[in-house]
């Protein structure tokens, strides 16, 4: 996969007081989307979006391209 997380977002969701049960809880994001952000999957732009308003931050903030080795 060429793009991939810089940060754990769960792990920065969680400083600033997002448990899984509060995202859950408030509807935030969907639990599968939760799922993927743990297997470092990447999630839907709506996802993305939600994820840059909590954490107040560009979404190159959280993910970066790097290039497949041949």
């Amino acid at each position: 996969m060429s793009i991939r997380y810089k940060i754990d977002i769960l792990a920065e969701l969680k400083k600033i007081g997002y448990s899984s049960t509060r995202i859950r809880e408030e509807k935030l994001i969907g639990q599968s989307y939760l799922q993927q952000l743990r297997h470092g999957e990447l999630v839907s732009w709506k996802t993305l979006d939600t994820i840059c308003s909590l954490l107040e931050c560009q979404p190159a903030d959280l993910i970066e391209y790097v290039k497949d080795e041949e």
